[in-house]
């Protein structure tokens, strides 16, 4: 299977977001409306919850909502509140050794589904660079100018509660946090709408690992690595495993970054399932200011004041069942 991803400079939002936004609608009313089950939040309701919460993306929302017009359920995909739950994959890890810090991670999700842009962004005159997912906002993994680098996982629970979808939350921290403390503060009390693992990681190697759900305490922790699962097992079969091998890895002398790269491009943290492949593999560097991201046979570099764009079309091969 062949998947295209494009590099992309876009300080803010405009007509070529709104084109983009047009043609993946379906698929963002199929990701908020989710199965229905449940009537989807008023569109006053999602505007108001943004304001309670995050009031420093407000300008950033009411901008893309004057992009798109007046159409109510886009105002709340915009939003991110209350969205369903999903289920992706997803290993991550801090190296702390010889060339660190550094976030290494991996992003397993399906094909057709993640976004093709990474991108630069610089909404309110700080630039960040992040792997977008999602109509406005979301973000999988990312770092600031400042060297905060964040990114997470899924939580391994199918729990759903009256809160904001992660990589709307990676976002805000991204445009208001400098350091890992900040960073932890604002992930501990803005409500989130299912379970997620986020790592976060600031130049000077401060780090923390957080368990979030919805309707429960965060659990801040110095794990160095995480994958689907929090207190148990989780969902996800694999889980366990993946982040044992990681731990392990961090803990033997004789493992180097380049190692550990090395290990997250193989099975079993390197997915080849159809449902949920490795999409792509990130290696943040904060103290430098530079981001790798990486497919088996190709890297493609991007440093914050230095972001190129272009474009990388990779071939998965035939995945399996």
């Amino acid at each position: 299977m062949l998947k295209r991803f494009v590099f992309v400079r876009e300080e803010r939002p405009g007509q070529p977001w709104l084109a983009r936004f047009i043609a993946g609608r379906g698929e963002a009313e199929r990701w908020y409306l989710g199965d229905g089950s449940e009537p989807p939040p008023t569109s006053p309701e999602c505007r108001n919850a943004l304001r309670q919460h995050m009031p420093e993306l407000m300008p950033h929302y009411e901008h893309v909502r004057a992009l798109v017009g007046a159409d109510d359920l886009a105002h709340c995909i915009l939003s991110h509140y209350r969205p369903p739950p999903i289920v992706p994959g997803c290993t991550q890890a801090v190296w702390l050794g010889d060339e660190g810090p550094a976030l290494i991670r991996n992003y397993d999700f399906p094909l057709e589904i993640v976004s093709d842009h990474f991108e630069s962004t610089a909404w309110s005159g700080r630039e960040v660079i992040a792997k977008a997912q999602r109509p406005w906002g979301g973000c999988l993994d990312g770092m600031n100018d400042d060297g905060l680098v964040v990114s997470l996982t899924f939580g391994g629970t199918r729990a759903r509660g009256r809160g904001f979808s992660a990589i709307l939350i990676l976002r805000y921290v991204l445009e208001t946090c400098r350091q890992v403390d900040q960073a932890v503060a604002a992930l501990s009390r803005i409500p989130i709408a299912m379970a997620h693992n986020v790592t976060v990681l600031d130049r000077s190697g401060a780090y923390a690992t957080l368990f979030l759900g919805p309707n429960r305490a965060p659990v801040i922790s110095q794990a160095q690595a995480c994958a689907n699962h929090q207190e148990g097992p989780g969902t996800v079969p694999d889980s366990v495993e993946r982040q044992s091998l990681t731990l392990r890895a961090l803990d033997d002398d004789a493992t180097t970054l380049s190692s550990l790269t090395a290990l997250f491009l193989a099975p079993p943290l390197y997915s080849r399932r159809a449902k949920s492949p490795t999409a792509y593999s990130a290696v943040y560097r904060p103290a430098e200011k530079r981001v790798d991201y990486i497919w088996p046979g190709h890297r493609v570099e991007q440093r914050i004041g230095k972001f190129e764009e272009g474009e990388y079309t990779h071939d998965y091969g035939v995945l399996a069942p």
